[in-house]
């Protein structure tokens, strides 16, 4: 009886063991993924069914490019809460050019829309731009520079607008990037697809792409290895609200107006969706790859939650509580690593 005892003894403490380097090697991301994944199957038989995983995945979409952005911001130490309001700005610029440039030259449907497109990510990557001088010029905090812009951005979205939804785009915009699908995948999954393999291309096969990993590992070691830190800064505040503004004109192609209340939650959602991937929020550790499963995690939980018919003010407790969890288990995960070098 005693060695049957120790035997499971002995079992039980190689199971711990094995999911303790798991969760050294892995992060908490997989183990979030699967208890979701089984605990909404349970709750809703509609969740597992090929529709309602395909439109998890283009509703994150949004989430996962502004994320992308967001991660660099991570990288190198510091965050960019302006994202919202780089989403909000870049609707309202993009949808008013876009239907001034639509109801002036009606026949030429795509130069409107290309016109619009280029006017809202312009106007969102000028709130880059602005972060990115005053953290890396004037050597403002980055949650100070970004809550501002924040602020600033907004006040813009709503006096251009006076808080009603601009109309008047072209169908077309809609019907291509908003609801269009190609081989039975929608048109923005194709746009995700292609800014992922281009910032890998960059993080991992460029010099600079390294330089935002070696700023945020110890900017004082970059600086005396001879990468112009300031520069790295500055790009990755525009690059941040650059991927954040080609969102935005995702998200507005599938409202079908501008708007410039849109993007008030996303700087939590990118935040957590990138610390529950395991990007350090001291900086200089994460993984492009990591961040959209990250994102595509709190796609999976608010559409369990919503089939759950969980009230939307309930979802945002939950997600405060995720981010929460998410660092608690950094800092465990950074112990056992200790331990096991010890």
């Amino acid at each position: 009886m005693a060695s049957q005892t120790d035997a499971a003894a002995k079992e039980t403490k190689g199971f711990v063991i094995v999911l303790k380097r798991l969760f050294v090697r892995l992060g908490i991301l997989p183990f979030l993924l699967a208890i979701a994944v089984i605990v909404f199957a349970l709750i809703s038989d509609n969740f597992l069914t090929g529709r309602n995983l395909m439109n998890v995945m283009r509703q994150s979409v949004y989430l996962t490019i502004v994320s992308l952005g967001q991660m660099f911001a991570l990288l190198t130490g510091g965050f960019d809460l302006s994202v919202g309001t780089v989403l909000a700005l870049t609707s309202v610029v993009g949808a008013l050019t876009m239907a001034s440039a639509y109801a002036a030259m009606p026949d030429a449907v795509w130069l409107a829309i290309l016109l619009g497109c280029l006017a809202g990510v312009a106007a969102g990557s000028l709130i880059g731009v602005c972060n990115g001088i005053g953290v890396a010029v004037f050597n403002v905090s980055p949650f100070m520079m970004s809550l501002g812009m924040a602020s600033i951005g907004f006040g813009v979205a709503l006096y251009l607008t006076g808080g009603v939804p601009v109309y008047g785009m072209p169908q077309e915009f809609g019907d291509s990037f908003g609801f269009g699908t190609l081989l039975g995948i929608p048109t923005p999954l194709y746009v995700a697809a292609v800014i992922l393999v281009a910032l890998y291309l960059f993080l991992n096969w460029t010099p600079f792409g390294r330089y935002f990993y070696a700023v945020g590992g110890n900017i004082k070691a970059a600086g005396l290895s001879g990468i112009n830190t300031r520069l790295t800064l500055f790009w990755t505040y525009v690059l941040c609200a650059m991927l954040a503004a080609i969102s935005g004109m995702l998200l507005t192609a599938r409202l079908d107006t501008g708007e410039a209340n849109i993007g008030a939650s996303m700087p939590l959602e990118s935040i957590a969706a990138c610390v529950i991937a395991g990007v350090s929020l001291r900086g200089g550790v994460g993984r492009l790859e990591n961040v959209v499963l990250g994102a595509l995690f709190i796609g999976i939980v608010q559409n369990g939650m919503n089939l759950a018919r969980i009230e939307s003010y309930l979802q945002t407790v939950v997600l405060g509580a995720l981010l929460i969890l998410a660092v608690i288990a950094d800092q465990i995960r950074l112990r056992f690593v200790a331990s096991l070098k010890d």
